[in-house]
């Protein structure tokens, strides 16, 4: 660890919440994050995790240099200025290059987050969409397909002195562990129990849903605990799309068969240069949307999957979706210099598998 520099290397298996507690202990912290800290760092890299804001990228364009094991047993370390191509397809290398060891990450001081959430009107947040994502340093919403309204979902970075205070330990309880997950996760069962009754309990989500405004240390703030337990499928859009996109999932959601049991999330990028990013050579729009554990989801995912494909869109690699190698080779304009920076160094395919193959191609 640098903190001069702000460069520091970390073993790949290191959680990302273990990451920030250290990081932290050294007044340093990642500049973007997403929403889920429980993944390695290496499972991070693998599969393009990200966060929000537009005018920042996904963990891999904080990646400064990766050390691999590579098939036949080399050691190898890869950065911008040393195997530049190893380095460009190792940042999302879907663990299809080989083991990677450490991972070396450009930090930056730490800072606190305002963070300024609250419901609102769902037509309202989907004509300023543009102009709210711009406006802020992160930002996000959910959209509740069977209710009006959406929580929006707003952080700024501010000087400590400047942000609210962070919500005692007494209403962090109620709001993230009684309300969002015991409660959130009561209403799942029964609408997975009672599926007729879905519709009703997401408008009755919706509805209940108040503001808050808090500060806090940045990991404090973009991290979040979730206990209930659902199969989620995301996808990057070019930003300009997202309105039709959603607008045709909205016409969509009432015709489905089995009911959508959980919120729609969606959230920015800026566009970037990492050979299989979602977000490579376009700013992005993300669409995630979530079934709940047990629940039937294919015809939902299935039309979205189909909305968005058509959309352009290319889904998370650590995520459900159907695209296969012809289809994702369409999609990333940098799609064949990884294939062959794999099998440059891993011509006998000892790190493929049956997914790798379907989503590469065999080495």
């Amino acid at each position: 660890m640098d903190t001069t520099t702000g460069r520091v290397r970390v073993r790949a298996g290191t959680t990302l919440r273990a990451l920030h507690r250290a990081l932290d202990a050294h007044c340093l912290a990642m500049a973007n994050l997403g929403d889920i800290d429980a993944q390695t760092v290496a499972g991070a890299v693998a599969t393009g995790t990200h966060g929000t804001g537009a005018r920042l990228g996904g963990l891999a364009t904080q990646i400064t240099a990766l050390d691999l094991v590579l098939a036949d047993g080399s050691r190898v370390r890869c950065s911008a200025t040393q195997e530049p191509d190893l380095f460009a397809a190792a940042r999302v290398g879907l663990g299809a290059l080989g083991v990677v060891t450490h991972v070396t990450l450009q930090c930056v001081p730490a800072f606190v987050l305002r963070a300024v959430e609250r419901p609102e009107p769902l037509d309202d947040v989907l004509a300023g969409v543009d102009r709210a994502a711009a406006a802020a340093d992160h930002y996000e919403f959910y959209w509740f397909p069977y209710g009006s309204r959406a929580l929006v979902k707003r952080n700024d970075r501010v000087a400590p002195d400047a942000a609210p205070a962070p919500l005692s330990p007494l209403r962090r309880f109620v709001e993230y562990d009684v309300v969002e997950n015991a409660a959130f996760g009561a209403l799942c069962r029964v609408g997975r129990a009672v599926p007729p009754a879905a519709p009703a309990l997401g408008r009755l989500a919706s509805a209940v849903l108040s503001p808050r405004e808090y500060g806090d240390r940045s990991h404090r703030v973009f991290t979040t605990r979730r206990r209930v337990r659902f199969v989620e499928s995301e996808w990057a859009l070019p930003r300009a799309m997202l309105g039709e996109v959603l607008a045709e999932l909205r016409a969509v959601v009432p015709r489905l068969e089995h009911p959508v049991l959980f919120p729609v999330e969606v959230r920015v990028a800026a566009g970037d240069d990492v050979w299989l990013s979602t977000a490579h050579g376009r700013d992005t729009a993300y669409v995630a949307v979530h079934q709940y554990v047990g629940a039937p989801r294919g015809e939902w995912f299935g039309a979205v999957g189909a909305i968005a494909a058509a959309a352009g869109g290319r889904p998370h690699w650590g995520k459900e979706h159907h695209l296969d190698a012809a289809a994702l080779r369409e999609r990333y304009p940098c799609f064949d210099a990884f294939r062959r920076v794999r099998r440059d160094v891993d011509p006998g395919g000892l790190f493929t598998n049956a997914h790798l193959d379907h989503v590469l191609g065999p080495v």
